[in-house]
């Protein structure tokens, strides 16, 4: 008989940390590394972000505009384009003899105020004198200061803009007289404002949303250290985003504006944070079935690749279609939103897998920022207190190795025990074979409560839905003045309110009518009688306070230019239709080939050419993301449902916004593009969440059928879709910071539409509606045929 072979000896234990993969590791570190060069190179560049700002609506007109033609026909009238720019000064008494000391002696120095960059107020302004002219009732003296243009678009070489500091050097350099009011307003003004509204977006908003979304994810993770990573993606995404806008802008390649810069921050930090809950959470389930975290990341990485490729695509491809926008300033958003997205795509899919993979590189780097802060702090030059922070943190990196090694851990590696590339988790981290409390929490509850009355359920929730959307007859989204979109009183506001008490509220910005000079006479004759029509001159070429006025008409290449001063302020709702019937009443002369622009003319057209937009911008949207979950779904039944699903939705947010707006904020109206924008964000986004839904319907379709793959993707999805709609509401909802009314209300409405969203459609809508149409939803494919 053979002796017994030898007893084998178990298997040594193998630490998880030695049977790391070394390809997936290496990729990670690889990821890392090209994110990081890229955050240095771009960053700078994103810093100057607001330097390339246009926001004069001038640029934003198509050439078609009747305004934009007046304004390259004007250029043949003088050498330099003006922006106008007021100073008025009021008493209500009247103006005394020391007030017009004072203000004459603020007009001599005027010139030679000094702005930066070695100039002068002088050196932006136009050729001509400087006249005070006092009002009829002896009330107000208004100073016009006509602006040069071309010299004013240029940035200065800190990038700011010379309209914002030359209207703050001549705002600080007012007299102060007891009892004398004054105020710098007018275009000029106006813009300045607006400059200064938009210098905020570098620091103001980018830190409140930085801190909305980290309280947001602190709360969703109830962890310390998890909500750091999703953070730090969608940072660096807004830093590559933000960078190759600056190039492009740069470079004229597209327009950008403070609406599109503030709307590209809040996007990328909302879109970038959504595209990390839903992988996160899809790791997370993983990590319940594989022991490797590697091969954990592995899958979720491909079961979310599809959503969030999809996802990405519909809002990419629904910005878009603001191409189709005769505003150059839509045409532009679209695009630099786009940007956006895609980078919050790309980092979600490398940058914030490698981070979730290496989360000890994450707590190395932040270690790192605060020992050199530290250091700093202590009066340590910059150069050593980064060496020898660094040295400190590879030096402890290498302890906390050889200690997690170790057979025995010494006691103060109270981290040895935590699982390798889970413990970002900490304190619930998920491990293997454990049972994951998601199926059992309250979306399963509330999953149930779907399938026990489906049809009770949606029918309930579109009537709601209807009801709200009944209320949106009354949005007044016909536009708003400029002095009615801020929402607080500017300066520039209440300059506007004192030159409309006291002069011709239309004064300095006057309606331009240019037509054929042998027909001079006619265009007179026809414009002169248009109610709300103060004065109309002919433009002689002759600069202000150049003596006695001709009045002969300058002619140039055959043509006369008219201003006519408006009796309503410029920038007000009554002088667009002023010039509405000045334009009808000047066309009307034969031979005249008469154009009507100017300050208002421009606002007019930028009106009207919104409301042509959103005509035919919203259709197109639909259609392209009818077709984009239709390729998803390999359905038609289910992507109809869910695009009328979707307009239910904007419709009842709409209604809700009306009532909000008109009695709670009081606003004096919405502008024209606000129903538009509001439908391509809140579309497109809401897409997303159907797009999150029902790919996961669909994947446990195949496995366990419809109804209860609608249930089941109910339950794990529910609470991802929830907290990326409170991460993508409470991001909008930081435009509110901004005190502009249009920014103010597009955040209102995206916020709650997101809101109710995720909520009432997403949770409760769509799933109850797929429960009960059934197998149909997937009609024409054979899923429907299926029988489970």
């Amino acid at each position: 008989m053979s002796a017994p072979a030898p007893p084998v000896a178990p298997p040594s234990p193998v630490n998880p940390a030695e049977r790391r993969p070394r390809r997936p590791f290496l990729w990670s570190a690889v990821a890392l590394v090209v994110w990081f060069a890229l955050g240095g190179l771009l960053g700078p560049l994103s810093g100057q972000l607001s330097s390339v700002q246009k926001n004069d609506n001038a640029s934003f007109l198509p050439a078609s505009a009747e305004s934009t033609k007046v304004n390259e026909l004007q250029a043949k009238f003088a050498e330099q384009a003006e922006l106008p720019m007021f100073v008025v000064f009021s008493r209500d008494p009247g103006i005394t003899a020391a007030d017009q000391q004072a203000i004459a002696a603020f007009v001599a120095k005027l010139p030679s105020l000094e702005v930066g960059d070695g100039k002068t107020v002088g050196d932006y302004t136009a050729a001509g004198p400087i006249v005070p002219i006092p009002s009829q009732d002896g009330k107000a003296v208004l100073i016009g200061v006509p602006l040069d243009s071309n010299k004013v678009s240029k940035p200065m070489d800190d990038g700011k803009s010379p309209i914002l500091r030359t209207v703050e050097t001549v705002r600080a350099a007012l007299p102060q007289v007891p009892g004398l009011e004054a105020h710098v307003t007018g275009p000029g003004g106006l813009l300045a404002d607006l400059f200064s509204v938009f210098g905020a977006l570098d620091t103001t908003l980018l830190g409140i949303t930085a801190l909305v979304v980290a309280v947001i994810l602190i709360l969703v993770y109830r962890s310390p250290f998890l909500w750091v990573i999703p953070l730090m993606s969608a940072g660096f995404a807004l830093t590559a985003a933000s960078g190759v806008v600056y190039l492009l802008a740069k470079h004229d390649v597209l327009t950008l504006n403070g609406q599109s810069q503030g709307i590209l921050t809040v996007l990328v930090f909302g879109a970038g944070t959504d595209y990390a809950l839903l992988l996160v959470a899809r790791y997370r389930e993983e990590l319940h079935r594989y022991e490797s975290h590697f091969d954990a990341m592995k899958v979720a990485w491909r079961g979310v690749l599809e959503p969030l490729v999809a996802s990405a695509a519909t809002v990419t491809v629904g910005l878009l279609c603001l191409l189709f926008s005769e505003l150059n300033s839509n045409k532009s958003t679209g695009p630099v939103a786009a940007i956006g997205i895609a980078c919050a795509l790309l980092a979600s899919l490398t940058f914030l897998p490698a981070l979730l993979l290496m989360p000890s590189a994450v707590a190395g780097l932040l270690l790192f920022g605060v020992l050199f802060g530290v250091l700093s702090a202590l009066g340590l030059p910059a150069g050593a207190a980064a060496g020898l922070a660094l040295l400190l943190v590879v030096g402890g990196f290498v302890l906390g190795v050889r200690a997690r090694r170790a057979a025995v851990p010494p006691r103060w590696a109270f981290f040895a025990g935590w699982p390798a590339g889970r413990w970002g988790f900490w304190p619930k981290v998920p491990r293997h074979d454990e049972h994951d409390e998601k199926l059992s929490g309250m979306w399963s509850k509330v999953a149930a409560g779907v399938g026990r009355h489906p049809r009770r359920t949606w029918v309930t929730t579109t009537l709601v839905l209807l009801v709200a959307a009944f209320f949106v007859t009354t949005l007044k989204a016909d536009g708003i003045s400029q002095s009615d979109a801020f929402t607080k009183k500017v300066d520039s506001v209440l300059g506007q309110q004192q030159l409309g008490q006291h002069f011709p509220a239309g004064s300095g910005s006057p309606a331009v009518i240019i037509g054929n000079a042998d027909q001079a006479d006619a265009i007179l004759a026809a414009a002169k009688p248009v109610p709300g029509i103060a004065t109309i001159v002919p433009y002689t070429g002759q600069p202000a306070g150049s003596g006695q006025p001709s009045t002969i008409p300058k002619v140039v290449d055959g043509l006369v230019q008219f201003q006519a001063t408006l009796t309503s302020a410029s920038d007000s709702l009554a002088a667009e239709q002023t010039v509405k019937a000045l334009r009808a009443a000047v066309h009307a002369v034969p031979g005249a080939d008469a154009k009507v622009g100017g300050f208002t003319a421009i606002n007019y057209d930028t009106q009207q050419a919104s409301r042509r937009d959103r005509a035919v911008i919203i259709p197109i949207v639909l259609v392209v993301i009818f077709l984009i979950l239709a390729l998803l779904l390999r359905a038609l039944l289910a992507p109809f449902l869910l695009v009328l699903t979707v307009v239910l939705s904007f419709a009842a947010t709409l209604g809700v916004s009306a009532v909000v707006f008109n009695h709670v904020f009081h606003f004096a109206g919405a502008d024209t593009s606000f129903p538009l924008f509001s439908f391509v964000f809140l579309v497109a986004l809401g897409v997303d969440y159907n797009i999150f839904l029902m790919t996961r319907v669909r994947e446990e379709t195949l496995l366990v059928g419809t109804r209860p793959g609608v249930l089941k993707a109910l339950t794990v999805t529910g609470g991802v879709i929830t907290s990326a709609g409170l991460v993508l509401a409470g991001t909008f909802s930081v435009l509110a910071t901004l005190p502009l009314v249009v920014l103010a209300e597009l955040g209102f409405a995206v916020a709650f539409g997101v809101l109710l969203d995720t909520m009432v459609v997403r949770s409760l809508l769509v799933p109850a509606l797929m429960y009960d149409v059934d197998r149909r939803i997937w009609w024409p494919s054979a899923l429907a045929r299926r029988v489970s």
